[in-house]
């Protein structure tokens, strides 16, 4: 309905809220339209009136986020300030901002919104009602305010008579900032503000900035301030209740092998540890989408329907069906959607001690195995380097796989020291009954350009066996260098894969390209050693 206050009318869906007076408490005045709390099909229906989105055949919204079609993690900040001074851990990723430059992007961005539409959506992060934080999102196209209904948690309307916001996120694409004043490195910024507990970002419309700032900042609250490790990672829980956690970074596969009919799914990305169990942080899935088939992905594949929102893919010339192979505009198209889009969801997503730990890597050099069986050293060693390969299109920039190591497999979002989150893991490990795995979810038979993916089928079926036990008593032999276990065969699965060494024509090239990826260990770990105990230093590989 449209309701007129003051003059200026706004589409409430909600009675008991007033969000023309939430607005006016955050400098933001004299709005054309003020849309709140709007449905989905409301959303994706002004978005297709708005010309900024079409619909696919499967019902689903698709649109284009413009120059930005993937994070940009440079011009990424956090104020520096009496709280986060001597806390964050300031790097390339965590780059400070002071507060005045903060003062000065905050008032660009809200009197952005004079004369113009602005979707706001009360919702909130953290499954686990302990732990729950209550967000306001701020958007200025109604599509960012679908994906905000998608990925948080969606208060009923008891909750939101009742809500007090926590932290406030505005987006507006449209307002950019000028780095000779503002303080930015360009146009485009995403910025957090521990003390007012505001994110804003500005210049770019890619919706992943939204859920890493508020990722962000659970990173830093819920260990810093409750003790709760906060994990970059995926999670699903067995009939049994055991619960298995994924690490990686994206485009590892977590979404992919954490959805398994088999098995509940808890989350995609985002979850927090306690000492009791794990729970996920967001209320819905942000999957890659690239080469998606209903064969290979039936879940995502069947997720993708009314009420989904699909970003920067292209169609068959002439039709509405998505063209899942087209990487013309970035490989990185995505989409979002509800967590009860997946049939088989765990609600609440909340999940059991875990059993089984899986760090998911994409070796672009071809050298580690598709499975192998961590001691806790190594599985420490191995979370604190975080070693993959940055696929094409995650991030601005990034056309080609190329070997990184991003501590705790999620170091853009980390604003504290990885040893404290590296601390917390290794403290449940020694705890709790955990196995800890090494997947290798990138190439074998050769690096990037002369080997190939192992194949997903394969990878399902090995992290399959080391959940239902299966891998418990087969034979283990020692890779030479970094000492992991490899088993020597598992059902269902060519023997000759399992050792990446067998996979390659030219052995001699296998052992300089292991050696090779060794060094980059090696001297990677160099800026971690001095926190390091003696177990995590031995599990370092040996030339």
């Amino acid at each position: 309905m449209l309701i007129h206050q003051n003059n200026l009318a706004f589409m409430q869906m909600s009675s008991v809220r007033n969000p023309v007076a939430d607005l006016r408490a955050l400098g933001i005045e004299n709005a054309s339209r003020v849309f709140y709390q709007l449905s989905p099909v409301e959303l994706a229906e002004q978005s297709v009136a708005r010309k900024q989105g079409k619909y696919a055949d499967n019902g689903a919204l698709a649109v284009n986020t413009g120059e930005y079609t993937g994070r940009s993690p440079k011009d990424k900040f956090i104020v520096k300030d009496a709280i986060t001074t001597n806390t964050v851990n300031w790097n390339e990723f965590n780059n400070p901002i002071s507060e005045e430059h903060f003062d000065r992007l905050y008032s660009k961005i809200t009197k952005y919104f004079t004369g113009k539409e602005v979707w706001v959506r009360d919702c909130y992060a953290c499954a686990d009602q302990d732990f729950r934080v209550n967000i306001k999102v701020i958007t200025s196209l109604p599509w960012s305010s679908l994906f905000a209904y998608n990925m948080f948690l969606r208060p009923t309307e008891d909750e939101l008579a009742t809500q007090d916001t926590d932290w406030v996120v505005i987006q507006a694409p449209g307002c950019v900032a000028d780095p000779a004043t503002d303080g930015t490195r360009q146009k485009n910024f995403s910025v957090v503000n521990f003390t007012k507990k505001v994110i804003i970002i500005g210049g770019s419309a890619y919706t992943g900035e939204i859920k890493k700032g508020i990722f962000t900042v659970l990173n830093y609250i819920l260990p810093h301030d409750r003790q709760v490790l906060s994990m970059h990672c995926s999670a699903n829980i067995g009939e049994d209740g055991d619960t298995a956690v994924f690490f990686g970074l994206s485009g590892t596969g977590k979404t992919t092998l954490s959805a398994d009919p088999s098995r509940k799914l808890i989350g995609d990305d985002e979850h927090g540890w306690t000492s009791s169990g794990i729970f996920n942080f967001e209320g819905g899935c942000y999957a890659k989408v690239i080469d998606l088939s209903e064969e290979k992905e039936p879940q995502i594949y069947a997720a993708i329907r009314k009420g989904a929102l699909l970003e920067n893919v292209t169609f068959f010339e002439g039709t509405d069906e998505v063209n899942y192979a087209d990487k013309s505009i970035t490989e990185n198209t995505r989409v979002s959607y509800p967590l009860e889009f997946i049939s088989n969801a765990q609600v609440p997503a909340i999940g059991n001690i875990p059993k089984n730990i899986f760090f998911l890597t994409c070796d672009a050099s071809g050298v580690l195995p598709p499975i192998a069986r961590l001691t806790p050293g190594q599985a420490m060693y191995q979370f604190i380097s975080g070693y993959t390969a940055k696929v094409a299109g995650t991030e601005a920039g990034v056309t080609e796989p190329t070997s990184t190591f991003s501590a705790c497999f999620g170091a853009p979002f980390l604003p504290l020291h990885p040893a404290a989150y590296a601390q917390m893991l290794g403290e449940k490990m020694h705890t709790q009954d955990v196995r800890v795995w090494l997947v290798n979810t990138g190439w074998t038979g050769g690096p990037h350009g002369i080997g190939s993916r192992i194949r997903l089928c394969y990878t399902r079926a090995l992290i399959t066996a080391a959940l239902t036990g299966r891998l418990d008593n087969v034979s283990y032999h020692r890779q030479a260098v970094f000492g992991f276990a490899i088993p020597d065969n598992c059902p269902g699965i060519p023997s000759e894969i399992l050792d990446p060494r067998d996979t390659w024509e030219d052995k001699a090239a296998y052992d300089t390209k292991l050696k090779g990826l060794a060094e980059k260990f090696i001297r990677n770990f160099e800026k971690y050693a001095s926190a390091a105990d003696e177990e995590i230093l031995a599990a370092a590989p040996v030339i």
